[in-house]
């Protein structure tokens, strides 16, 4: 019923059309939303369009956009240096982590791990 009060307010909805059912539904007589004119894209780059009936969700409300991405948090993580030519990772264990995976080290440089994307190199510097 809220949901229903809150299409109402937007210019162009209004009752329309008999559905499947026998019952009236909501149908959007134009596309014209009062939506904020500014949407703040995601992290995947995804913006909706002015007249998006997407937008809906977003009366009296406003958009929230994590700005933590999870790309951004695994890059702050310096890479591991390891002695080994072979490491496991299991993204900390328990609960929060994941399968445990193998990473062969041979190669020079970073190599990430698959599921979290943590770094280890192999340190070939010897004592």
């Amino acid at each position: 019923m809220a949901l229903r009060q809150s299409l109402n307010r937007i210019p162009g909805f209004s009752r329309g059309l008999l559905n499947s059912h026998g019952t009236r539904s909501l149908v959007s007589t134009t596309n014209v939303l009062s939506a904020p004119s500014k949407d703040t894209p995601t992290h995947t780059g995804q913006q909706f369009e002015e007249d998006d009936y997407r937008l809906v969700r977003f009366i009296d409300k406003t958009k929230q956009v994590n700005q933590k991405f999870a790309i951004d948090l695994i890059a702050e993580v310096p890479p591991e240096a390891k002695q080994s030519r072979v490491v496991w990772c299991d993204g900390g264990g328990g609960p929060t982590g994941h399968p445990r995976v193998y990473i062969n080290l041979d190669q020079p440089g970073n190599h990430s791990c698959g599921y979290c994307g943590l770094r280890f190199y192999k340190d070939s510097h010897h004592h």
